[in-house]
């Protein structure tokens, strides 16, 4: 059954290998390049026109990975891969508008923000609304009602609580990850490292599964999570397909990922965490992401109490441009912290399990 994870995450990899110049491509020729606005970095000019939306390339490369990987190893799909796969697509789909609009429409700021907030409420309500549906024997929905750090802890807190914190949740990360979208190959190489996790934890819930409980060495250490390998499958083909963008992502960029990309990946990463019963931990595994929002909070929250910035400017990434770091010493080091937090993330994780064992 581990095939299905190493299929999707070669044929994910694959194809946006070879996929993505041929969007470049496309999109050059048809003139939809980036929009640079003027009070950012002097740098950043000279990526005015880089052909941006390659968000479509992975978005494209994981649905054909998954789906394939299920076609050759003769497994169904399940409502919890699908379920991901589907929000991931819807957030592609309103980061696509924002984008087709920035660039065709000549509008900057692309969609106004009542219609982009709405798409997102409407593609999180409906993944949170049907996430709580499709029971399987052991009465698992893809999702629960109680709120998660490495399993589910204390109440249920509802159906209605559930979808208002399954919405913050889509909404933080979705955004979150536009926020570090900011620097060649930032945003992706960060979420490459988080899809991995994923797909490790993926694993070792299936193997520690309660369904298996009678084969297990300690039957009270285990996992009640409705189709954990299947999240592993899909975490793979993302991871492969990031990697695989990630080629023509990195500095310098032939393609930037857009709103496009970003809000899919956002919507894939709380995605994973609320079918996973990782809801809290994804703050650690996505500690970069969560780091970066925050200076955008505390820069804003600050001006607006004292009228003083505390960064030169946010997202965090360009306070340290402005202060003279280059732009590839920015981005690893940012991976570096990037992979601290998921080695923490998955440390605690561990320690959950083993802690119950």
């Amino acid at each position: 059954m581990m095939n299905q994870i190493l299929f999707s995450g070669v044929i994910g990899l694959f194809l946006t290998l070879v996929g993505t110049p041929l969007l470049i491509k496309l999109l050059a020729r048809k003139g939809y390049g980036q929009y640079i606005r003027d009070d950012g970095p002097r740098e950043h000019h000279a990526k005015r026109g880089t052909p941006t939306m390659g968000g479509i390339a992975f978005i494209l490369a994981t649905i054909v990975a998954y789906f394939l990987s299920k076609l050759i190893t003769g497994k169904p799909p399940t409502f919890s891969g699908v379920l991901v796969i589907g929000l991931m697509a819807g957030m592609g789909l309103v980061g696509f508008l924002d984008d087709y609009i920035k660039i065709v429409k000549r509008r900057s700021l692309g969609l106004r923000a009542k219609a982009k907030m709405a798409g997102q409420l409407l593609g999180g309500i409906a993944f949170a609304v049907l996430s709580l549906q499709f029971a399987d024997n052991r009465n698992n929905t893809p999702a629960s009602t109680k709120i998660s750090f490495v399993q589910d802890f204390g109440w249920s807190i509802g159906p209605v609580l559930f979808v208002v914190w399954a919405l913050f949740m889509i909404l933080a990360m979705s955004n979150g990850v536009n926020l570090t979208d900011g620097l060649d190959g930032l945003a992706t190489g960060a979420s490459v490292l988080v899809f991995g996790a994923y797909t490790f934890i993926g694993v070792w819930q299936f193997q520690e599964s309660c369904a298996n409980a009678q084969t297990l060495a300690n039957p009270g250490a285990c996992y009640e999570v409705r189709d954990p390998l299947d999240l592993a499958v899909v975490s793979s083909a993302l991871m492969g397909a990031c990697l695989g963008f990630l080629w023509w992502n990195t500095s310098p960029a032939k393609i930037f990922m857009g709103d496009t990309g970003s809000l899919a990946l956002g919507g894939a990463l709380a995605g994973l965490a609320i079918c996973s019963r990782t809801e809290l931990l994804l703050a650690i595994l996505g500690g970069l992401f969560v780091l970066i929002t925050m200076s955008v909070v505390i820069q804003v929250g600050s001006f607006r109490l004292t009228g003083k910035r505390v960064f030169r400017m946010a997202p965090l990434q360009h306070h340290f441009e402005l202060k003279g770091w280059s732009e590839v010493l920015i981005v690893v080091r940012f991976w570096i912290i990037q992979g601290i937090c998921v080695i923490v993330g998955l440390g605690l994780f561990y320690a959950g399990w083993a802690a119950d064992k």
